[in-house]
């Protein structure tokens, strides 16, 4: 018996449904790669300069935490970014709606549902954050919880609207 896999044919492009809704939900992130560099920047020289004043008084050990500082400050923006990486897509085609959730490590997590049966949730819980989540079938998936409250809102009733056009596009 030969246990090499045989390869699987993709689907001809056209075979595919067009797509009826697609959506990328990702984080904000407030501070760009400009504006990081010149923080960074500045902050630097604020300690490297205040760091040499305590150094020339006789306090030179006060200049190793300035570096430390900036290093902790370094580090924490490259960890925000780095979650920051994390994204949803949402594609509402043919008889499915799919999300797909990518996180920053680069691990895919799939989701499918049927577009004629799923319901687009969104509650309030106990902290006044709103939690918007797919259910079909005895399955249910949060999603865009790094998205505000008012996002969440608006992206609901966007998808619930495509879904229902979906469904009359169907009958």
């Amino acid at each position: 018996m030969d246990a090499t896999p045989t390869p699987t044919q993709e689907p001809h492009p056209q075979a595919q449904p067009p797509t009826q809704f697609s959506a990328t939900l990702t984080p904000n992130r407030s501070l760009g790669p400009r504006g990081f560099l010149i923080l960074m920047g500045t902050l630097s020289l604020i300690g490297f300069v205040t760091g040499l004043a305590f150094a020339w008084v006789g306090a030179w050990p006060v200049l190793g935490f300035f570096g430390l500082d900036v290093l902790i400050v370094y580090v924490a923006f490259k960890l925000s970014y780095r979650s920051g990486r994390l994204f949803e897509r949402v594609d509402v085609a043919g008889d499915a709606l799919t999300l797909t959730r990518v996180h920053p490590s680069g691990r895919r997590e799939h989701f499918e549902f049927p577009s004629y049966w799923v319901r687009v949730g969104l509650a309030i819980e106990t902290d006044g954050r709103s939690r918007m989540s797919l259910a079909s079938h005895g399955r249910e998936v949060t999603f865009g919880s790094f998205l505000t409250n008012e996002e969440r809102e608006s992206f609901a009733t966007a998808l619930t609207s495509a879904l229902h056009k979906a469904k009359q596009a169907k009958t």
